[in-house]
């Protein structure tokens, strides 16, 4: 980490030495920057710099010191970032994804079923598990159920058909969660205007349409396996 003087905003990074040797009468250090771990700002460190074993002082002076702490440990108690959870249904803190979890969000209509065969077909044919919120019940709310099954997946996919407002609202929940979202809708009408902007797949709700939904869908999972 840089020296602070009156900037506390310097940056510390975390990373790891890999080799260490005499050169010359010198000692020559090898090491890299984690890039899975962000810059800490010395602000930042000096609030827990008693768990470092350090000192004021450590924050204006360029030297080499050795801590007896776990680095990793201290990190963790202290900088892992908490979700913020929302106040009308139950966020799992912290967040337990499924690699191999896709979940369909479309309006419970029997002529929709035809295509959600088509999209557990496509599902499982990636090798990906396929599930859809009528197909669970573990809360008395059914919205506690939806919200928990995109919570778990990797990828959600949306049917916009028929602009149904609560494919929107849960094609929203997952967008928040940073989940990996798959528009896909029978009319380019009843894509939202908000999200016009991202790309979706069109299809038509037959044999032909819906094999070819099947194919675009692989290719999708594919490109984010």
């Amino acid at each position: 980490m840089a020296e602070s003087f009156d900037d506390w905003n310097q940056v510390a990074r975390v990373g790891r030495i890999i080799s260490a040797k005499i050169v010359k009468k010198e000692v020559a250090i090898e090491y890299y920057y984690d890039p899975a771990i962000p810059a800490l700002t010395n602000i930042l460190i000096k609030g827990f710099m008693a768990d470092l074993d350090m000192h004021e002082f450590e924050f204006n002076r360029t030297h080499w010191a050795v801590k007896d702490v776990d680095l990793f440990r201290v990190l963790l108690k202290n900088i892992q970032p908490r979700r913020r959870l929302p106040k009308v249904f139950s966020l799992a803190d912290p967040e337990n994804i499924e690699p191999s979890l896709v979940s369909v969000m479309m309006p419970f209509d029997a002529k929709f079923d035809p295509v959600h065969r088509a999209i557990k077909q496509a599902v499982e044919a990636s090798g990906l598990r396929c599930r859809r919120a009528d197909d669970i019940w573990e809360n008395p709310s059914v919205i506690q159920d939806v919200v928990t099954l995109i919570d778990r997946s990797k990828i959600v996919i949306c049917d916009c058909s028929e602009k149904n407002p609560n494919v929107f609202y849960e094609a929203g929940i997952a967008h928040t969660l940073g989940r990996e979202v798959i528009l896909i809708a029978q009319n380019e009408a009843d894509v939202p205007f908000d999200l016009r902007h991202l790309r979706y797949v069109k299809y038509l709700n037959n044999g032909e349409g819906l094999a070819a939904l099947g194919e675009k869908l692989k290719q999708r999972f594919a490109d984010l396996s």
